[in-house]
């Protein structure tokens, strides 16, 4: 049975994967140096500063990406504590000297040569451990007390810390990426679907009791009404969308970015790519992601072992959750929560983390049945 399995095994990476996401990244530079060169010339008298920040960032990724790739997934796994014990000291160092505050909440770490977001490497932690758990667990896995209540705890420590920076949003990206795994992982339906009623309730009180989290998270049904204030930004997205209409105004061109739209390089670099390549840039990154979200489910489910199963899933929700949140926001379709675009938005943590499951999928890819 081994030497079938191993005659049957592909020893190359994923090239529809690897081709997609240096496609994205390259996109991702060439929006940057459109979407920020006139912010940065006045701020830093360089038009470049962005564009050649985001380039080291993709050469960095690039290598983290090779090195997650070449290195034995044991490795990962025997280490799953302390990715979940690096993650909560992470969250919890935002509340001392080394965080600072940005749009009136303290989610980053200043490491001096890069700003890093602890969320990122809660994420990857989450999945290392979650994959691990359910493999090992599956005879318990419909038990209570072993199948759900530890990763359930784990999960809510994360949460609880991402809600006292605040980050709503963060918190509720996690609580949907647990969600996800536990439900392929084979939790118990009714384990989950009472956790979710309980996390909505303590979600709508939470948004109940913030009023600037409740005016901003209904915002998006009718952004004009408040357009100068809790809706600006997604009116001003909205805005670019429709000048872009089907071939766009032309790269370089889109006027969103002259001040219009705050942060344009960041959150909302797909409204001003959606401006400046219209239809068709957008159905192109819409194309992209299809084939990474094909990839990711024949890699992961073309797995012989569990946690190999799992992780390649987990480490591809990271992905495709993130990219479908982001064009969810842009698009006023969800409340607005700062979720840079995978691959295209300007940041280093978020372009280190994609790159990094876009390296464990590589990884996968090679040894998946054919």
């Amino acid at each position: 049975m081994s030497k079938v399995n191993k005659t049957n095994q592909v020893n190359s990476p994923d090239l529809w994967l690897l081709f997609s996401v240096m496609i994205l990244c390259g996109l991702g530079l060439t929006m940057i140096l459109s979407t920020s060169a006139i912010m940065a010339e006045r701020f830093y008298s360089d038009k470049y500063f962005f564009f050649k920040r985001q380039l080291v960032f993709v050469l960095a990724g690039t290598a983290v990406m090779f090195a997650v790739y070449m290195t034995p997934r044991s490795l990962f796994y025997k280490l799953k504590y302390l990715w979940i014990l690096a993650a909560i000291v992470a969250l919890g160092l935002v509340f001392s000297p080394l965080g600072f505050s940005a749009g009136g909440a303290t989610r980053w770490l200043d490491l001096g040569l890069i700003n890093i977001q602890p969320l990122e490497l809660a994420k990857i932690s989450l999945v290392i451990y979650l994959a691990c758990f359910f493999a090992g667990k599956q005879e318990l896995i419909k038990r209570f007390s072993v199948g759900f209540l530890p990763p359930t705890i784990i999960t809510g420590l994360f949460c609880v810390l991402l809600l006292m920076q605040p980050d709503f949003g963060g918190a509720v990206f996690i609580a949907i990426l647990f969600f996800l795994m536990s439900l392929v992982g084979g939790t118990r339906l009714i384990y989950l679907f009472s956790s979710s009623v309980l996390a909505g309730i303590t979600a709508a009180m939470l948004i109940m009791q913030s009023p600037y989290r409740f005016r901003r998270w209904f915002s998006f049904l009718d952004p004009f009404k408040d357009a100068q204030d809790s809706g600006y930004q997604l009116v001003q997205s909205l805005y670019a969308f429709g000048a872009g209409r089907i071939w766009g105004m032309g790269l370089g061109e889109g006027r969103q970015k002259l001040f219009f739209l705050p942060e344009a390089h960041n959150d909302f670099i797909m409204a001003v790519t959606g401006e400046e390549l219209g239809f068709i840039g957008i159905s192109l990154v819409f194309i992209l992601l299809g084939i990474i979200i094909w990839r990711v489910m024949v890699i992961s489910t073309s797995q012989a072992d569990l946690a190999d199963r799992f992780s390649g899933f987990g480490m591809g929700m990271i992905i495709i959750l993130g990219s479908l949140l982001n064009l969810a926001v842009v698009l006023g379709m969800v409340p607005p929560k700062g979720l840079p675009m995978p691959f295209i938005s300007y940041g280093g943590s978020s372009l280190l983390v994609s790159m990094f499951c876009a390296g464990f999928l590589l990884n996968l890819s090679r040894e998946r049945r054919c």
